[in-house]
């Protein structure tokens, strides 16, 4: 029996141990559980997992079928869990995605921006949006390109119904650890760029999103202010 508590305290301690060497003090540093193919019991146990670690609940999502019958349990917790988008977002998906997301961490094109700003239709209470990159330009990978990622941010600060939060990416699949490490420097860069910027809209657009469980210490040295992580605290996927 997978025990989250302690799970979630490890890699915790990882996650201090990462900021440390990297001259950070790891504060401002978020653990967000990807509850990937989790039932929605283990989701409430989790989000239960990290609020008893007076962790902020963060949970994300690969897809929206897996939220949609999870999201019930998550919200039965009463614990204020935040939930993400970190998979793909299909159009036809966006309905239910809104029904069940706090925040979408994976727009990649300024069509699904402005479908979901005119869906999500609310200037008083945007909702909160995180643009994905395709920093190691894997073909695999989804993501805008790097070079497309400052104008696409720019277009969506501009609207009214999202807050740019930030930028989120999946490191370099290979064992070069330096490609690796380029491919979250090339997220903080862009994240730099934009907060440099001055532009209305892009105050808030901070966020790194990049790190999972076999690479989040190349992320923190590289600035993440989120690490994903799935496998370090469930276990390995069946």
């Amino acid at each position: 029996m997978v025990n989250l508590q302690e799970n979630i305290e490890i890699v915790r301690e990882k996650i201090t141990e990462a900021a440390r060497a990297a001259g950070r003090d790891g504060g401002d540093i978020a653990l967000e559980l990807a509850v990937k193919t989790q039932t929605a019991k283990t989701c409430r146990a989790a989000a239960l997992a990290l609020a008893a670690a007076k962790l902020p609940v963060l949970l994300g999502h690969n897809r929206v079928q897996e939220a949609e019958g999870t999201i019930a349990a998550i919200r039965d917790a009463q614990v204020g869990a935040k939930v993400s988008l970190i998979g793909p977002l299909q159009s036809n998906k966006i309905n239910p995605a809104l029904r069940c997301f706090d925040e979408i961490e994976t727009v990649a094109t300024a069509r699904l921006a402005h479908k979901l700003a005119e869906r999500w239709g609310d200037e008083d209470d945007p909702l909160s949006v995180l643009i994905q990159v395709n920093t190691s330009e894997e073909p695999t990978k989804s993501g805008c390109a790097r070079s497309a990622a400052v104008d696409l941010a720019f277009e969506i600060a501009e609207l009214a119904e999202l807050r740019l939060s930030g930028f989120m990416t999946i490191g370099a699949h290979t064992s070069n650890q330096q490609k690796v490490r380029e491919s979250f420097e090339k997220l903080r860069q862009i994240r730099d760029i934009v907060a440099d910027s001055g532009r209305f809209g892009t105050e808030n657009a901070t966020a790194l999103s990049m790190g999972m469980s076999g690479d989040m210490d190349l992320a923190i040295a590289c600035g993440s202010t989120r690490v994903r992580v799935g496998t370090a605290v469930f276990g390995a996927r069946r």
